[in-house]
């Protein structure tokens, strides 16, 4: 690779990562907040918190890094072009597709990488997010109390908590208790109490109350006040097995589905449609490049700026993200939808490169002779 081109190589990279990152910050903020409610009230630890989040990511990789891709192409050639040194490449013999050169290269390699994210590490990290999730709701089911309802902390267990305050006091509970067999249930009435988590598993104490015990047999209910008293929560309830949907599954788990599972079975199509969509989204990183490209590097340049070029590139960005979008909604149901996936992917790029390759230089120049002729 030349001077000139481990220059714009790198340039590309930096912008790339850094609007990469940008993205992803703003993704990682928007995904906490479904996690937030959850950890808060289970009580779970921040690390939790952090590792949903996290886990979440990787599967939007595929929709920030190819348009981070396609920014920073835009920007770094647009700079180029203001700064004039378009202009002096150009004039010592570099072509239009000498210039896309380092953009197409770096487009192919974070192609590979994607492929690696869709392929493997986002349906993993979804799976494992999916997991978490469900062993946090099940671990700390008996936590999730809620005020001014009835909550079910296990079998045979219920809590009424009139209210919470801001350091987590619990204020009026009432708790049903009617867990151990051949014994009577119990009801407790306190004015306050407190959520415990011990080695054993998680209790609630509370001070200032009244158990009743009422007696069926003989027909006598028994109180006793108490200035304190604890009451142990059940164990975490066991954590059901997920049927893992199509976006949680890796590539061999989609080409392998379960003969013996029935929904494995009903969920073929499904699965043909996932694979095809890892096989061809990674494939937009590439395009955006060329279609950026062709848009800043094609025709004159303009040392005030490509203002317009900048608009149709991003114009023709989005129209082709969102075709894609319905054509993948569409082959849910019909192969027409696959079609338009990869019609959508291969003739844009196709064109794109045609342009780039100067085969087409002869006749943009006979419709500009036109233009000038008819001006």
């Amino acid at each position: 690779m030349k001077v000139f081109d481990r220059y714009i190589f790198r340039n590309l990279t930096v912008s790339t990562v850094f609007i990469a990152v940008t993205l992803a910050v703003v993704v990682l903020l928007t995904q906490s907040l479904r996690f937030l409610e959850l950890v808060i009230n289970a009580g779970a630890s921040g690390s939790a918190f952090w590792i949903l989040t996290l886990l979440a990511l990787p599967r939007f990789f595929e929709i920030i890094v190819p348009l981070a891709l396609m920014a920073g192409t835009v920007f770094v050639y647009n700079r180029m072009s203001v700064d004039s040194e378009l202009i002096v490449v150009r004039a010592v013999g570099y072509s239009p597709l000498s210039l896309a050169k380092p953009a197409l290269i770096l487009g192919l390699i974070v192609t590979v990488l994607l492929w690696g994210v869709t392929m493997w590490v986002a349906p993993k990290s979804l799976a494992h997010m999916h997991e978490m999730r469900q062993a946090i709701k099940a671990q700390f089911s008996a936590l999730l109390f809620r005020e001014g309802v009835f909550n079910q902390a296990g079998k045979g267990l219920t809590v009424y908590i009139r209210e919470r305050d801001s350091k987590g006091d619990l204020h009026g509970l009432m708790i049903y208790d009617s867990r151990e067999a051949g014994k009577n249930p119990s009801t407790v009435l306190a004015k306050r109490g407190v959520l415990l988590s011990v080695d054993s598993g998680y209790q609630v104490l509370v001070y200032d109350g009244t158990r009743l015990e009422y007696d069926r047999e003989k027909g006598t209910l028994s109180r006793l006040n108490f200035e304190r008293y604890t009451i142990d929560l059940p164990d975490s309830s066991p954590v059901r097995q997920r049927w893992q949907e199509p976006d949680e599954r890796t590539i061999f788990e989609l080409l392998n589905p379960d003969p013996e599972n029935a929904r494995d079975i009903e969920s073929i199509r499904d699965f043909h449609v996932e694979i095809h969509r890892r096989v061809v989204s990674p494939l937009l990183a590439f395009q955006f490049v060329l279609i950026s490209c062709v848009f800043l590097l094609l025709g004159p340049v303009d040392r005030r700026g490509q203002g317009w070029r900048i608009i149709m590139c991003i114009a023709g960005v989005v129209l082709i993200q969102s075709l894609y979008l319905v054509a993948f909604d569409l082959s849910r149901n019909s192969n027409v939808g696959l079609v338009l996936m990869y019609g959508l992917i291969m003739i844009p790029s196709a064109l794109s490169a045609y342009m780039l390759s100067g085969f087409s230089e002869p006749a943009r120049r006979k419709f500009l002779y036109r233009r000038e002729a008819t001006a």
